[in-house]
């Protein structure tokens, strides 16, 4: 790999124009001494090619289609494949990467012998609160991620080989219901390969949105989730990180209005970890003592999740 190797920078988008083009414009104002090619992939919307009068010299901006499943995996997945970067990059279109991150991320990763994968910190933004999430670690391991997911790790970090995604670990699963956690998954299978590196600076903005999930999107969640239990059963040998998934689903059983369903997951928690809130709050919803939006809300101005 040269000092500062070509890097392709994947950005999926789906009916978020004005999002997209300063996602577009953070990554072509890079102060990175290599080249970068922006590639914007349009997933079930229609494409817009004057993306490409965004281009600057050594920093080409194009756009395709995403010619895979429908889906945030296949849209990344389409715009890895056509990239011809010796590292891509991920940005969602509705973040926005900050100066300094491709220069810092490549040196570090070219820092690592043998490393394939490097994340940094973020900014997370929520309904006009902003909070810095930052690991305090310069490496994870497949063991770290089990025991706890590490939102710091968010897609919009990511910078990674190109020949690992295509000829190691692997493209982003679409197989995963409802493309739910499939970040998740693709950082498990990445760590399995290698110890990510990662830096202790935010260089990136995330933006969280206000959403209502319905029924049907709960259940999803279930699913993905137990799909995930089940195709990694190293899990087992983390039991706080099993009780978190699930009592992640316990959460989203009781959501989705399965009650009987969320007691029967939040006791398999309980007995895993008893010390994991996610049990409890799923039995406060399922008991109706408090909305899941109510919950989902007061943990994203936290700048956390469920």
């Amino acid at each position: 790999m040269t000092p500062y190797p070509s890097v392709s920078a994947v950005v999926p988008t789906r009916d978020r124009p004005e999002l997209l083009r300063a996602a577009v414009r953070a990554i072509v104002a890079q102060d990175y001494p290599g080249p970068v090619e922006v590639v914007v992939v349009y997933d079930q919307s229609e494409p817009d090619p004057t993306l490409a009068e965004l281009s600057a010299p050594d920093r080409p901006v194009r756009v395709i289609t995403n010619a895979r499943t429908p889906g945030l995996a296949g849209a990344r997945n389409t715009g890895t494949l056509a990239a011809s970067g010796e590292l891509v990059a991920f940005c969602d279109d509705d973040d926005e990467w900050l100066p300094g991150k491709l220069r810092a991320q490549t040196e570090a990763l070219a820092a690592v012998p043998g490393a394939e994968f490097v994340s940094c910190g973020i900014r997370v933004s929520y309904d006009g609160h902003t909070v810095e999430r930052v690991l305090d670690r310069d490496s994870i391991s497949l063991a770290d991620l089990l025991r706890d997911r590490m939102t710091e790790l968010h897609p919009s970090t990511f910078v990674i080989r190109a020949a690992a995604l295509r000829d190691g670990f692997g493209l982003v699963d679409e197989e995963i219901p409802g493309s739910y956690a499939e970040d998740y998954e693709f950082l498990l299978r990445a760590a399995r390969s290698a110890p990510l590196v990662n830096l202790r600076t935010p260089y990136v903005v995330v933006r969280w949105h206000k959403r209502s999930y319905f029924a049907q999107r709960w259940d999803t969640i279930s699913e993905a989730l137990q799909w995930l239990l089940d195709r990694y059963p190293e899990f087992a040998s983390q039991p706080a990180g099993q009780a978190r998934v699930t009592g992640q689903i316990a959460f989203a059983r009781a959501a989705s209005g399965d009650s009987r369903g969320a007691v029967r997951w939040a006791r398999r928690t309980i007995r895993r970890n008893p010390r994991e809130p996610r049990a409890y709050l799923a039995l406060a919803v399922a008991g109706r003592v408090v909305r899941a939006d109510t919950v989902l809300r007061t943990l994203h101005r936290r700048g956390r999740g469920i």
